[in-house]
């Protein structure tokens, strides 16, 4: 059945009013709702604020590096500290390395960019400053309704957005309602906030409605892995940072690692590779496991010379959008805003997005104060983006803004020109490069590449992605339609396994997408088998897939991963 039969059947859906809502739980979210209570209270007023989650507890989808600079959490909280907020590991040093296959040359200290130096920042688990966030929020009278997700963008009938609602519970696989059926709520605001990170469900839905992206750039993304473990204290360094480029990808490729040295022995290792690769062969699940094998990176983890083995806790992945200014659309349309990642605040040249995502939440906040204060409903938020332009926010990113356009010429002209923007002239260009292509289209025909030997996992250093996928604490109901949609079933078969060799089974971190016999045809050709319940929601395929026919689509709340300590 469609959503609009079983509405014709089961419908009207219950509606529930709002001042503002708020789409997802992250650190964008969370601020938005917490500066509209913070502004309230300041005022003596009333404002009513509920924050939609689609993971099953506030953080349980969160995934970051994470390194987190607290400029924007010292103007949400001044006394973050006294409240408790859970950054505990200030960064104590950084080491920039380019990788060869058997080597490292470290890059000195005094030579790094500004923008890969982390004095006064914090190593954090993000989902933990996600749920301090959420306690924070409903401290201040926030209602955070976990376990669900907005499915659908409600408008008013002159176009602007009216609210969402949330998708309905207990549909089969076949589509139909089962006995645990219940259909899903409207939440119905004056104004709607959409922070769901990156390439957001209904963020990406809001973008080509309104053509909020005309004149953008187009959006750019890279792919994050990452995993937490345990090593021995005796190489341990708390607070130690370390980032790497270079091996294992190759000059023409975007990407690189990092490796932070948190509290309590912990590590957190990853890798992220830049969805505009060429090569369909290349997998950024196999590049991350083979980076680890590196010498200059395998001893923190090897059980050699009386050194403990180390243990690995968890594991995680998450698209990253990474265009920047450039490709920033415009984020109010009337009715709400876009935030954080949703819109694409994030630095890549400082790989860190959550303090954009919090300072944009609170002036998307801001705005909306101001316009309910004054009787307004519906409208744009015109306030929100001019606040953004006088902002130290854009100031960062302005300097960085032609960071990743840089390396679409390569490692070397991008490590130079990065140099000189950011090390020679701090920030002062006085130029910007375009780019004109969105990140799909530079696949190349599996035909044209160089078939990529990745090497079997040993089960210590380097693993598979369904051990992977489990220590994620991934789960979805099983008896639900696929959420990994296709607009048309015989292009994976026809197109992308013909013409690219089935990079789905590739750039995929979870197993989700893989090719089997097809036993309808004897088993002599081949059907794409999607196993939805792998899915940590990274939205890579969503992003990457070269003929855009794979269209991600929310699964019923609560499922997906549950980091912890992520």
């Amino acid at each position: 059945m469609t959503n609009q039969e079983i509405l014709a059947q089961f419908g009207p859906r219950e509606a529930m009013e709002y001042d503002v809502v708020v789409v997802g739980g992250g650190p964008g979210g969370l601020a938005t709702a917490i500066r509209l209570k913070q502004l309230a209270a300041a005022k003596g007023t009333e404002i009513s604020v509920v924050v939609l989650e689609k993971g099953s507890e506030p953080g349980a989808h969160t995934l970051s590096g994470a390194i987190m600079d607290p400029i924007a959490l010292n103007e949400l909280f001044p006394n973050w500290k006294e409240l408790g907020a859970p950054l505990n590991q200030p960064v104590t040093g950084d080491i920039f390395l380019m990788t060869s296959e058997t080597g490292a040359t470290r890059t000195p200290n005094m030579l790094l960019p500004a923008c890969f130096h982390n004095h006064g920042n914090y190593i954090v688990s993000l989902g933990a400053v996600v749920r301090w966030m959420a306690q924070q929020a409903e401290n201040l009278g926030v209602e955070i309704f976990p376990g669900f997700a907005a499915a659908e963008v409600l408008y008013h009938d002159d176009g602007s957005v009216k609210g969402v609602a949330t998708g309905n519970l207990g549909i089969g696989k076949d589509g139909e309602p089962t006995e645990n059926f219940q259909l899903g709520m409207e939440l119905h605001a004056k104004y709607t906030i959409f922070a769901e990170g990156s390439r957001g469900h209904l963020g990406k839905q809001l973008i080509a409605n309104f053509k909020l992206d005309a004149g953008c750039d187009p959006q750019s993304y890279g792919i994050g892995i990452k995993e937490l473990w345990e090593i021995d204290p005796a190489r341990h360094t708390p607070g130690l940072v370390v980032h790497t480029a270079g091996w294992p990808l190759e000059e023409d490729t975007y990407g690189g690692s990092f490796m932070y040295h948190m509290e309590n022995n912990q590590v957190v290792v990853g890798f992220v590779v830049g969805l505009d690769y060429k090569n369909p062969w290349l997998s950024p699940f196999e590049e991350f496991q083979r980076y680890k094998t590196h010498p200059n990176i395998r001893w923190y983890f090897e059980g050699d010379k009386g050194a403990k083995p180390a243990k690995r806790i968890s594991y995680g992945a998450r698209a990253i959008t990474a265009g920047g200014l450039l490709s920033l659309p415009k984020t109010v349309f009337p009715g709400g805003a876009l935030v954080g990642c949703d819109a694409g605040y994030l630095n890549a040249s400082r790989i860190k997005g959550a303090h954009a995502a919090i300072k944009t939440g609170m002036l998307a906040a801001e705005a909306a104060f101001d316009a309910l204060a004054s009787g307004r409903q519906h409208d744009e938020l015109t306030a929100y983006p001019e606040a953004f332009n006088e902002s130290w926010l854009h100031t960062e990113l302005n300097k960085a803004r032609n960071f990743k356009q840089w390396f679409k010429k390569g490692r070397t002209v991008g490590t130079l020109m990065t140099g000189i923007e950011q090390f020679v002239l701090k920030g002062n260009i006085p130029w910007t490069i375009h780019r004109d292509k969105p990140d799909h289209v530079y696949l190349k025909p599996a035909a044209e590449c160089r078939p990529i030997d990745y090497p079997k996992p040993d089960g210590v250093l380097t693993f598979d992605r369904l051990s992977s996928v489990f220590i994620s604490n991934t789960n979805h109901e099983e008896n639900q339609p696929a959420h990994l949609t296709l607009k048309d079933a015989t292009v994976p078969v026809n197109v992308n396994l013909a013409k690219f060799a089935g990079p789905e089974g590739r750039y995929c971190p979870a197993g989700v997408y893989e090719f089997v016999p097809d036993e309808s045809k004897g088993g002599s050709a081949q059907r794409l088998q999607i196993n939805a319940q792998n899915c940590v929601h990274c939205k890579t395929c969503d992003i990457k897939d070269p003929t855009q026919n794979i269209v991600w689509v929310t699964p019923e709340g609560g499922g997906g991963p549950n980091y912890a300590g992520m």
